[in-house]
Formats: structure tokens, sequence, C-alpha cells
């Protein structure tokens, strides 16, 4: 995912310093050049050896190594930088950077950096609700950077407050964020449906289905990372809510039907990824039913019809996408629904094949529009919500070139 991109990471003295290993290991792992610089400070509490076993590159402490090879390390890394993430940042640090100074590897890289700068701050709550601090801080977002919350809870000098580095996956996240994809989808608005829906039978019962929500949420992600602005419409699911997204969480098919048309005018691209219930209970009864002798009749409704609704209301230039699953005649099926309800594209799969189920973190897709069928292998569903906007970005430039050229004729 980041083969050939350059990371700078940047570690100051801080006890969080020993989780920056585990972001530097999770990047590498992703194909990126890591460089790892430290403050002298920081070498208190984590070895240097242990960036440059988990990086393969020289970690840089002092700024005129003379045992390292001829260059003017500080510019050359600073030229080569995707990204700088500097975690754990102290007051010190962030406080120089801040005010211009730059006396040592780590601050003078920096300086010298135009790439994305992204700053973990990781202190005692009371510096870092200190105003000075605060100031600080501001300062820097003035200046373009980036700076992520920190966590609150339990600190290593036996406070409980902010200040706690949050953890390397979420510092990825930032990272991949910024680096990971082209900004392709830059300003576009992007509306995605993920997760079951629960209808409720008593206060104890609901109907829903075997939905996880991963195919959903990776695309969500994906379109996030490429730039654009994301709502993920969600039913309820065990998953991480997605960084760089407006989370929307609803319940029942009516609530996704409400927060769905609700948005709809505004999307550019709507990608429905739900299972939606299509059916609910007629009645809901207010107090547990009770098990009885004999059978129970439970009478079902239809719900709203979200994805037939956004078909008669598309309006032009939006891009609609659904998503079938299906048992049996998958093609087939899938362009029935493709045509009633006035989809431009709709995303196939059949439970009847390995690696394509629900809860899985692979799908096996096929990608249907009017005049084409186009198979993906088995992948990652991450990959396949790659492959599905990648396809969708391109007929849409397509559409565009050719409205364009239809206008100058």
């Amino acid at each position: 995912m980041l083969k050939g991109k350059t990371v700078l990471l940047g570690v100051t003295g801080s006890i969080a310093a020993y989780k920056t290993a585990s972001l530097a290991s999770a990047l590498k792992k992703l194909h990126a050049d890591v460089h790892v610089l430290m403050t002298q400070n920081a070498v208190n509490f984590i070895n240097p050896i242990t960036f440059e076993t988990l990086t393969g590159n020289k970690c840089l402490v002092d700024t005129f190594d003379r045992n390292f090879e001829y260059s003017v390390e500080h510019v050359s890394l600073a030229k080569k930088a995707d990204v700088v993430m500097i975690a754990p940042a102290s007051a010190n640090v962030i406080g120089k950077i801040a005010h211009g100074i730059a006396d040592d590897m780590l601050t003078t890289t920096v300086m010298a950096c135009r790439c994305r700068k992204i700053v973990a701050p990781a202190m005692n709550t009371n510096m870092f609700e200190n105003p000075i601090v605060q100031d600080n801080m501001k300062i820097l977002e003035n200046y373009g950077y980036e700076v992520i919350s920190p966590a609150v809870g339990y600190l290593a000098c036996g406070d409980t407050g902010a200040g706690k580095m949050p953890e390397p996956e979420l510092l990825l996240e930032y990272i991949l964020q910024e680096i990971a994809c082209e900004k392709d989808m830059q300003g576009l608005n992007v509306l995605v449906t993920a997760g079951p829906t629960q209808e409720a039978a008593d206060p104890v019962r609901y109907l829903t289905n075997h939905s996880t929500g991963k195919m959903g949420y990776a695309i969500a992600t994906v379109c996030a990372r490429r730039g654009a602005s994301v709502t993920l419409v969600s039913g309820p699911t065990a998953l991480k809510k997605p960084q760089f997204v407006r989370m929307v969480e609803i319940t029942t098919a009516k609530e996704m039907f409400e927060a769905v048309a609700g948005r709809a005018s505004e999307q550019d691209i709507i990608v429905k990824a739900a299972a939606v219930a299509d059916y609910r209970p007629k009645s809901v009864s207010s107090e547990k039913m009770k098990k009885k002798d004999g059978e129970l009749t439970l009478e079902l409704e239809r719900t709203d019809d979200i994805l037939a609704w956004l078909g008669g209301h598309k309006r032009p230039g939006q891009f609609l996408c659904g998503f079938a699953m299906e048992t049996q005649d998958l093609i087939g099926n899938a362009r029935q629904k493709l045509q009633k309800k006035n989809l431009d594209m709709i995303v196939a799969n059949s439970l009847r094949v390995e690696g394509a189920g629900f809860g899985g973190d692979t799908n096996v897709v096929t990608m249907i529009t009017e005049n084409e069928e186009l198979s993906l292998g088995k992948m990652s569903k991450e990959e396949t919500a790659s492959k599905i906007m990648d396809r969708i970005m391109d007929i849409r430039a397509a559409e565009d070139i050719g409205g364009s050229e239809n206008n100058r004729i």
C-alpha cells in the first residue's frame, strides 16, 4: 500500500516512545521507506537500534554524525519525505518547532520539509492543558500542521486525564489518510450505507441478518483516503468507527431510509452496501412475548425500498451503486435489480462462492453495468472497495468526456 512512499518518524523524550516502534513496524510491513529521527532525550526511553532493526535504516540523532555518509542529511531526508509524523511529541519540541527553533536533527529536518506534518502530543495532563502549550499547538495548526488530540486515561506519572499518545493503529490511519492514495475524489460528496438493520418484534427480540458491515466500512475508508467527503450510514455492527468519515448510526430500516433520503440530494456518489431488512413485524409488542404451547405467527410488512427511492430521485450527474447478495442466478438477478432500481452499477456476489460470504475479510464480486460485466477474483474487502471505486471513477470520467464532446458538437 505504501510502496515508494517515504515516512519520517520523529521521536521525542516521552515514555510513549515505545509505541512508535509498533508504528514503524506497521509502516514497514506496508512497504514504506521509514526513517526515524530521535532527540537526545528520546534515547533514554528507547534504543535507536530498535528502530534500525525494524526499518532497515540508520536512526538519526546527531546532526553532525561523522560516521554516516557525507550529505546534508536533514535536507536530503526532507526532500524525500512524503509525510512527517512526530510521535510522541513533547511540549519542548512542540514549542521549539512552533517558534522556528531548529537545534537538532529532528527539528532541523522538520523545518526543511515541505510535505504534510503531523504531531501527536504526549505529556502530563497539566503540561498539555498549560495555556502556553495550547497556544503553541494552535500556532502549529495555523502553519498547516495537523495536531492529533491525545487520548484520555491513566498516565505513566499516575495522573488521569488528557495527554496519552494515541495507539499506533490510530496513528497509522492518519498516515494512510495522507499518503496511501491519490486524492482523485477531492471535492466529491459520497454516501455509503453499511451493516444490517434490526427490526424489533418486542423489547427483547428483533429480525436481522448476518451482515457485519465490513464491505461498506471498507468502501467508506477508501473513499476518505482518496479525498472524498464521506458520510457513512451504518446499522449496528461490532466494527470500529472509521476515521475521517461522518458517521450516522441507525438501527431500523425506517431510520436508514430517513438518514439516506435526507442527505441524498447533496451526494455525487451513493453506494448502498447495507443489508437492509425487506420486512419488519407489523406490530411491535410493548412487553416481552412469553413462550406458549403451539406455534407462533408473526405478521410482517414491507419496509421502505431505499434503493428504489434513490433510483427514482436520482439527480443528473449523480452515480448510484447498489449491491446484490444472491444464492442463485447471480448475474440474472443482479441485472434485474440494476434495471428495476435505475442503478448505474450493481456489485453482485454469491453466498455459494468461497471467500464471498458474510463476516469474512475477503470478497469475490462482479461489477455489472448496462453494458458490461467485470468479475474480480478473491481479494480483501479493502482491495475490492478500491476496485469498485476505480470503476465508478472511470465511468464518471467517461461520462464527463462524452458530455463535454456533445456540448461542443
